[in-house]
């Protein structure tokens, strides 16, 4: 905990970015009935029945400080998929940077050996040459801001149903562009001093000099 919580006090710098980022399952729906639409002085009505039309994977990237975000969204959730997610992060995203800390939950496809996975040996170890990895603690995924922007995304974008994969892409890339444009940063408050005297019970416990 104290680690990821030192690297979220550590002053802003554009030349080595802090990047953050997490996956979450979305449930594709489709509508049984067709909505009426909004009409002056009432809402949108929808039926509570519903059509299930498979799940995806949405994996989202941001830069705290730097107010920038990527969101993606593939039809699974493995090794692989999360390999190419770090291709893009590191090619794309920042491609003339020569450190990225990034920082993860430790979900057991968040690791090196997933690049090796997906891309041959000499590509993989080009990709992680260009990573120092974070992962948070077992049961300590808050600390991973990534959640923070999937909780804004979830309530600013995903408050519908969306019917297929192709439409929710390109309601993301909207979303992800506004926010982007608008460089939405986030500021993280909780510290390790907070973390010493809120969470007390988590650490252990040392007697004095005299054994009291």
């Amino acid at each position: 905990m104290e680690d990821i919580l030192d690297i979220y006090e550590m002053p802003y710098d554009p030349a080595v970015p802090v990047v953050c980022m997490d996956e979450k399952p979305y449930q594709l729906l489709g509508e049984v009935r067709e909505p009426l639409p909004m009409r002056p002085g009432d809402t949108r009505k929808i039926d509570p029945e519903y059509i299930r039309n498979g799940t995806c994977s949405i994996f989202a990237s941001v830069e705290p400080l730097g107010g920038i975000r990527h969101v993606s969204v593939r039809e699974h959730r493995t090794a692989v998929d999360w390999a190419g997610e770090i291709r893009y992060l590191v090619d794309m995203s920042y491609p003339d940077r020569d450190k990225i800390i990034l920082v993860m939950d430790n979900l057991n496809t968040h690791a090196i050996s997933s690049l090796y996975k997906a891309f041959p040996a000499p590509e993989a170890r080009r990709i992680a040459k260009k990573l120092e990895i974070h992962h948070t603690p077992k049961h300590g995924s808050w600390l991973d801001i990534a959640e923070i922007e999937l909780n804004v995304m979830t309530r600013q974008c995903l408050s519908r149903r969306v019917e297929d994969i192709g439409l929710l892409r390109q309601e993301l890339a909207a979303w992800e562009s506004d926010r982007n444009e608008h460089t939405a940063c986030i500021q993280w408050h909780f510290t390790t001093d907070n973390a010493r005297t809120k969470l007390v019970s988590l650490y252990p416990k040392f007697g004095t000099a005299d054994g009291t």
